[in-house]
């Protein structure tokens, strides 16, 4: 029944993608330019704003889940971990229109004034970092952290199951060995679990990959390929979200419909090279049934 779905999707994108593709051919995912009056259409503005900011999302995202999971599973108190999985849980119901809203009015002015005006400062020398600085604090980092806040409480979650599914007799074993209480986390379970955390992290990737409306609003939507971290961009998300309405013929509709197709094959390439590195790190017995 899903394969029936995605076929569905698939057929529906390629018909409405149509005559963009035998207008543009292969050169659509290599251009650069984006410009509705000379109807010069490419995509990979978009393509790198949608991998840069879904990159920073996990850079922060993952590591802040694994810990918090870590955390809740093995080290906390046992009165404190309800409560706090109880909030995290209500945290990953919040809507993306609500964290865009957030981020738009209280998150990016306080990057803007404390985070982004310090790291142009010290590091504007690195193309990473450099200038200058949008006065709103709208850039591909702005989206990156608005994006990872929204998919740690996911990959949290997800990482806390599988956690706790590490039998006891792991742990027990690292102790009777003499083992210390990090040892034993970073040995025993984390060891046994790194499959499973891979797969939470693609999860939250593929969170990331497709968000639309909280990126929209803190990215800036500028369609030109900057460096910079610290400058505008554009995903390819927000970009058919932004410009659809205002799509005034039928090759921009074209245009914004095979965007979507290019999402869609972006968002299988990069899940489908992680589902290969879960299985390069797999070791032998780590298959449960």
């Amino acid at each position: 029944m899903i394969g029936v779905c995605f076929l569905c999707v698939a057929y529906v994108l390629i018909k409405g993608a149509w005559l963009a593709m035998t207008h543009f051919g292969w050169s659509f995912l290599t251009n650069q330019h984006w410009n509705p009056v000379t109807e010069n259409f490419g995509a990979l503005p978009f393509i790198i704003g949608t991998l840069s900011s879904a990159a920073i999302a996990l850079l922060i995202a993952v590591p802040l889940s694994i810990g918090t999971a870590i955390f809740l599973t093995d080290l906390a108190p046992v009165w404190m971990r309800q409560p706090l999985t109880s909030v995290i849980e209500m945290l990953a119901a919040v809507p993306s229109v609500i964290w865009g809203l957030w981020g738009l009015f209280v998150l990016m002015p306080w990057l803007h004034d404390h985070v982004y005006t310090w790291i142009y400062k010290q590091f504007s020398h690195f193309p990473l970092f450099g200038g200058p600085i949008e006065g709103s604090g709208a850039c591909t980092m702005s989206a990156g952290i608005i994006v990872a806040i929204m998919i740690l409480p996911i990959v949290t979650s997800v990482s806390r199951e599988i956690l706790r599914s590490v039998p006891d007799l792991q742990r027990e074993a690292a102790y009777g060995l003499g083992a210390t209480r990090w040892e034993v986390t970073r040995i025993a379970v984390l060891s046994y679990a790194r499959r499973g955390l891979m797969g939470a992290a693609v999860l939250g990737l593929g969170r990331a990959l497709g968000e639309t409306m909280a990126v929209t609003m803190v990215i800036g939507n500028s369609p030109t390929i900057h460096a910079s971290l610290l400058q505008p961009g554009w995903t390819l998300a927000s970009v058919i979200a932004n410009q659809f309405g205002e799509a005034s013929d039928d090759l921009m509709r074209s245009t914004l419909y095979e965007i979507g197709l290019v999402l869609v094959a972006v968002t299988i390439l990069v899940n489908i090279g992680a589902l290969i590195l879960i299985r390069s790190i797999e070791t032998p017995g780590s298959r449960r049934a």
